[in-house]
């Protein structure tokens, strides 16, 4: 089962790459963020043979699910605030796998209540994957986690080291995390590799290769004793007018 993620930065305006992407790669599951607005091309989709579960949202964030198999709903939103609107996270199963898509808010700037919301969310997803563990439901929560988890993830960590994604506060947040018994499962089989998931589209950062990895995928221990291999996807980077992110690929038994 391969399993892909993919924070696309509009999805009018890359609709072709990922209908292009989705032909020649083939996953069973793509995990989509950052939609930009509340029409989806389901349509265009199924008929690529793909299922859509989709949770827009009028010009900002937005998650969605394309599947070649039955997607039975979950959860439309992360639980824990019922007042929190953002269209942030869809819970799904697929073929019997717990699979969760997350768009982690940014936090910047972090002096203002941004960076707060963002430490609470993330605080959210720690407590409801705990729940989660407990059950010991197999678990596979792809997306762009907006987390810089170590130094070897950005191309200079001095140029980060303030910054909402790479905070010591946000960093900590990610730990407890991989403490409840997921795993990193790029890390797996790529124990000190630098390679990233974003380069902005400001000053040559793609061209300098100045990036970082911020999009990820977390395993539940059963999971991981099944995974195959996680791989970076460079090529869609390079695209004319692509998007700043990259794809993620997971494969499990």
């Amino acid at each position: 089962m391969r399993i892909a993620s993919w924070n696309i930065n509009s999805i009018k305006m890359r609709l072709e790459h990922v209908r292009n992407w989705l032909r020649q790669h083939q996953p069973d599951v793509l995990l989509l963020q950052e939609l930009k607005g509340l029409e989806f091309p389901a349509a265009e989709f199924r008929a690529l043979g793909y299922q859509s579960a989709v949770l827009p949202q009028k010009a900002y964030n937005g998650v969605a699910t394309l599947a070649r198999h039955d997607i039975k709903i979950e959860y439309e939103r992360l639980p824990g605030d019922p007042l929190d609107e953002q269209a942030r996270y869809l819970e799904t199963t697929i073929n019997g796998l717990r699979v969760i898509g997350i768009y982690a808010p940014n936090g910047n700037p972090v002096e203002s209540d941004k960076f707060s919301y963002k430490l609470s969310w993330l605080d959210r997803l720690q407590e409801r994957l705990k729940l989660l563990r407990e059950d010991e439901i197999p678990v596979v929560i792809g997306g762009d986690f907006n987390i810089i988890p170590e130094s070897v993830d950005c191309y200079d960590p001095v140029v980060w080291k303030e910054d909402a994604l790479f905070r010591l506060e946000t960093r900590k947040k990610w730990r407890s995390i991989l403490n409840l018994g997921y795993t990193d499962a790029f890390r797996i089989y790529n124990k000190q590799a630098q390679q990233y998931s974003f380069w902005d589209y400001q000053a040559g950062a793609w061209p300098q290769n100045r990036g970082i990895r911020i999009d990820h995928f977390l395993l539940s221990p059963d999971v991981t004793d099944r995974m195959v291999s996680c791989t970076i996807d460079t090529i869609p980077r390079g695209l004319e007018k692509a998007s700043d992110h990259t794809p993620v690929i997971v494969e499990i038994k």
